[in-house]
């Protein structure tokens, strides 16, 4: 099950990445950068920034980046969660973390 959320995950991103990138290319041309510093050229300027950024989030999805981090989190629970399952029973010997 969690693999096929991977896949639907993975297909939204790859989906919702190509559609802000046909926005950005058919936007660009008509967009009026260039006049000297005019309410039309902040606007597209800040327009294409947005739209940089929402492929770049789309693009730090689909590569992964922070699974490793996810992972080490996810580590740390389970640690922590049976730390306290055996201060719950009454096992006073803990683990210590290295850094």
């Amino acid at each position: 099950m969690k693999r096929r959320d991977d896949l639907v995950k993975g297909t939204k991103n790859i989906l919702y990445m190509g559609l802000a990138l046909g926005m950005l290319f058919y936007a660009v041309p008509r967009l009026d950068i260039g006049s000297g510093l005019t309410l039309p050229t902040v606007f597209g300027v800040v327009w294409v920034v947005f739209a940089l950024m929402i492929i770049a989030a789309h693009l730090h999805e689909i590569l992964g980046v922070e699974e490793e981090t996810k992972r080490e989190i996810a580590k740390v629970k389970r640690m922590k969660r049976w730390q306290l399952e055996q201060l719950v029973r009454g096992k006073r010997k803990m683990l210590q973390f290295r850094k």
